[in-house]
C-alpha cells in the first residue's frame, strides 16, 4: 500500500468511517503506531475506553484469546476496540484468525500490529482481511522521498520549511519517520507564530550545524571544492556519534547515484529532475552543476571507491586508520 492509499485510510478514520479489522504490518512502524493511536482516539471517548478497550500482546496471548475478546459486546458504547500488539509473535498461529475475519462482530474494531513481518498473501487470512477489513503493508520510505514527506506533514498543519532546512533534517535523521516526526513536532511548537522552519531554527534547537553537515559536504564535492570538503570532514569526524562514517558514506553513495540518474535522463526539465531524483526544485541546479564536474565514467569509479571505503570503515583490508583519515582519503580521490 502506497502513501496515498495510507492517507486515504487515515482520512476515512478521521471521518468516523471504520472497518471491523485493521491489519497493520511491515517495516515502517511509524504508520502502524500512528493508525493504531488514531483509531483508538477516534472510536472511543476517554470514559468509553474504561470498559471497551482491550490490549493484548502476542507473546502473552493466543489467537483464541484474541477471538474471544473480539466476540464480546461493547458496554454503553457503539463499539469496543481490541488491539493486538506484537502480533508478529503469533506468526505461527495467526492464520487461525481467518475464520473470525469472515464473519467479524461489527461492534468490534480489531487492530493487529504485525511489525517487521508481513502476511503470506497467498493464504486465507490476507485474502479475507482484504475482503472484509483493511490490510496495510507499511514499507520503509526511500530516503530520496523523505523531503516530500516532511513537506506534506508540515503543510497539513500550515507550516513551511526551507529546502535547506529540510535537507539538514534528512541528512541527520535518515528515513526514520518516528524520529523525524518527533523533531517536527518540537519545531512546530517553537515556531508556532512564524509557521516557518529555517536552517537557523534547526541549528539552534536540534543541534545540527547549518554549515557543517552531510548536505554541505555533498555540495562541496559537487563543486569540487576540496578545501571546504576537508573542513566539513574534520567537523563530522569530531562528532562521530552524530555523524557515523557509514551513514556519511551511504549519503555520498546515494548522491552519486542521483547524479548518474541525471546524466541518464532524456527530459532534464527542472520539474522532471525534481520528481525523479526526489529533491526540491531549489536544489536541481546543484545536480546540474555536479553533472558538469563528474561524467558517468567518473561516477562509476567513484561508486566503486565508496564501496571499497565502506569495507575499510568496517575493518576489512586496513588497520589503524581513523575514520577521519579514511574520509579524507576518499574525498581527495573523489575530487582529484
Amino acid at each position: 500500500m502506497n502513501l496515498q492509499e495510507i492517507n486515504s485510510v487515515i482520512s476515512k478514520i478521521k471521518n468516523k468511517v471504520f472497518s471491523p479489522i485493521y491489519f497493520l504490518m511491515g517495516e515502517e512502524t511509524y504508520y502502524i503506531d500512528y493508525i493504531t493511536e488514531l483509531i483508538d482516539n477516534e472510536v472511543l471517548s476517554d470514559d468509553e475506553k474504561n470498559f471497551n478497550k482491550t490490549i493484548l500482546y502476542g507473546k502473552d496471548s493466543s489467537v483464541e484469546d484474541l477471538i474471544s475478546c473480539c466476540k464480546r459486546y461493547p458496554m454503553m458504547s457503539k463499539y469496543q476496540v481490541v488491539i493486538l500488539k506484537e502480533g508478529q509473535d503469533l506468526s505461527r498461529k495467526i492464520e487461525n484468525l481467518s475464520n473470525y475475519v469472515l464473519n467479524p462482530l461489527m461492534s468490534t474494531i480489531l487492530i493487529v500490529n504485525y511489525k517487521y513481518k508481513t502476511l503470506d498473501k497467498r493464504k486465507k487470512l490476507y485474502k479475507n482481511v482484504q475482503k472484509f477489513g483493511v490490510v496495510i503493508e507499511c514499507k520503509k520510505i526511500y530516503e530520496d522521498r523523505i523531503p516530500q514527506w516532511i513537506f506534506n506533514q508540515l503543510k497539513n498543519d500550515n507550516f513551511l520549511i526551507d529546502p535547506k532546512a529540510c535537507s539538514m533534517l534528512v541528512d541527520y535523521l535518515g528515513n526514520d519517520l518516528k524520529k523525524i516526526n518527533n523533531q517536527l513536532n518540537k519545531l512546530k511548537i517553537i515556531c508556532s507564530n512564524s509557521k516557518s522552519i529555517t536552517p537557523d531554527l534547526i541549528e539552534e534547537n536540534i543541534g545540527i550545524s547549518k554549515d557543517f553537515n552531510v548536505f554541505e559536504l555533498r555540495k562541496a564535492i559537487g563543486e569540487k571544492n576540496l578545501n571546504k570538503a576537508l573542513v566539513i570532514c574534520d567537523y563530522l569526524s569530531s562528532n562521530n556519534n552524530k555523524h557515523p562514517l557509514q551513514m556519511t558514506l551511504s549519503s555520498l553513495f546515494n548522491y552519486f547515484i542521483q547524479i548518474f540518474q541525471y546524466h541518464s535522463m532524456e527530459n532534464k526539465s527542472p520539474s522532471n529532475v525534481s520528481s525523479i531524483l526526489g529533491v526540491s526544485p531549489f536544489f536541481v541546479k546543484d545536480y546540474i552543476n555536479a553533472s558538469l564536474n563528474y561524467s558517468m565514467k567518473d561516477i562509476s569509479k567513484i561508486i566503486s571507491l565508496i564501496k571499497d571505503f565502506d569495507l575499510k570503515s568496517k575493518g576489512l583490508g586496513v588497520s589503524n586508520t581513523s575514520n577521519n583519515d579514511l574520509l579524507r582519503q576518499l574525498l581527495i580521490q573523489i575530487i582529484y
